[in-house]
């Protein structure tokens, strides 16, 4: 078993970053070379504009190379719920633009010819107790009507025609889905976005923004300083650099995946049969779905920890037990990779992106970045280039948390909520 992700493993390296120092002078710097700040970075070279992008490790390595391999269409909170405190047309509104961001992912990779296995086969979520079943079918009641029309409910019977197990007792399938090949995909958009004239440093951390008069910015990093007139930040969950607002406004939350031995044919049939993304209904759930070479990509919230390699380890052993658990076909099965990412989480789950004194930025996906990340890097490079109402969460309040200062303290009681919220349901 190795210690790393399946995604950066099994990819061709990046071959168009630069070498040297920084430039002294861009028209806009992009802080952080996942997929938010890659997709900006082609859609601002692709309007001729002078672009440099500055990534502290390798492209689409942190993040968005760490991720389950979903792209899927819905909001991460309930709509319902979100109509609720919102009103219906804004849920709506806001569930909508995940149907765009998968539009755009399928739209990127068929326009850059990115060999990535994509395929758009849909997600099912599926009940993991007897009593969730109810509110199942409730919720996608509601989907079908406002959102979700080509919505298909399935009893436990006909749930065995998709996913052979007893651990569950209902699903929704939610066709609009989809998946690939993420350190494919992000080796795809650095190259694309160096093909139209982007300027992409790795190892190149950004270690100080400072503002200049006349609205630029200067940022320093290892290889030299920058000067710009914009600079977006995608830096996502970072943990280091100049970037604390941001810190103080979302929460960074381990996820933890495992990636078997490729499974045989005889193995897919008992398993896996639909191929589609899987989403169990508990609150400290598993998610899971196959790879193009049959491997199962199996993932959860495993502990309420971040990841570094000790923690992906013991994780992993707890996803092991539970991939045993639901599909007991599996339980000898080879485990090939473990690993963990780092979510950056917001109260209500809800994306935020929009300008900060003078810098703009785009992060809090929450656990959906694989689909909305490129989505919203292309709608900031536009706003940077002059469409002005480009943004569709502007005016969105992002205030600081409570209590939150550095690193995330109270975690483990978060972890103590949702195993008695689980409990209890």
């Amino acid at each position: 078993m190795q210690i790393k992700p399946y995604w950066t493993d099994t990819r061709t390296p990046f071959s168009s970053a630069r070498e040297g120092r920084v430039p002294a002078r861009a028209s806009v710097v992009v802080v952080g070379g996942g997929f938010t700040g890659l997709s900006a970075a082609r859609t601002l070279a692709m309007r001729g504009i002078d672009t440099v992008l500055v990534e502290a490790g390798e492209v689409a390595a942190a993040a968005s190379g760490r991720n389950g391999g979903h792209c899927n269409n819905g909001t991460a909170s309930d709509l319902a719920g979100l109509a609720a405190s919102l009103g219906l047309e804004e849920a709506k509104r806001l569930y909508g633009l995940y149907d765009s961001a998968v539009d755009f992912v399928e739209e990127t990779v068929r326009g850059e010819a990115i060999d990535c296995d994509f395929v758009r086969n849909g997600k099912i979520k599926l009940a993991a107790k007897p009593s969730h079943v109810d509110g199942l079918k409730r919720a996608g009641e509601f989907l079908a009507r406002h959102v979700e029309p080509d919505l298909v409910f399935l009893d436990r019977a006909a749930l065995q025609g998709e996913v052979r197990s007893d651990a569950f007792h209902a699903g929704i399938v939610m066709p609009r889905g989809a998946q690939m090949h993420m350190g494919r995909f992000g080796v795809g958009l650095a190259e694309a976005a160096a093909r139209h004239g982007a300027a992409i440093f790795d190892n190149a951390p950004a270690t100080g923004i400072e503002r200049l008069a006349g609205g630029r910015h200067r940022v320093t990093t290892p290889k030299g300083n920058v000067t710009a007139d914009a600079v977006f930040l995608a830096t996502g969950p970072s943990l280091q650099g100049p970037f604390r607002w941001i810190r103080r406004r979302t929460i960074p939350m381990g996820s933890f995946i495992v990636a078997t031995e490729p499974l045989s044919e005889t193995q897919v049939a008992a398993t896996m049969t639909g191929r589609r993304n899987c989403v169990t209904s508990k609150n400290i759930g598993n998610y899971f779905r196959l790879t193009a070479d049959n491997r199962l990509i199996f993932g959860g919230r495993a502990r309420f920890a971040l990841s570094d390699p000790a923690s992906d380890a013991k994780s992993g052993a707890i996803l092991r037990r539970a991939l045993a658990k639901i599909f007991p076909a599996l339980a000898e099965i080879g485990i090939d990779y473990t690993w963990g990412g780092v979510l950056d989480m917001t109260p209500d789950r809800l994306p935020r992106a929009g300008v900060h004194d003078g810098l703009h930025y785009a992060v809090g996906l929450s656990g959906h970045g694989a689909q909305f990340s490129g989505f919203i890097g292309d709608r900031m490079a536009r706003l940077i280039a002059g469409e002005a109402d480009a943004n569709p969460l502007d005016g969105k309040a992002f205030k600081p948390i409570p209590g939150h200062i550095g690193p995330p303290w109270f975690l483990p009681f978060v972890g103590a909520w949702y195993r008695f919220l689980d409990w209890r349901s």
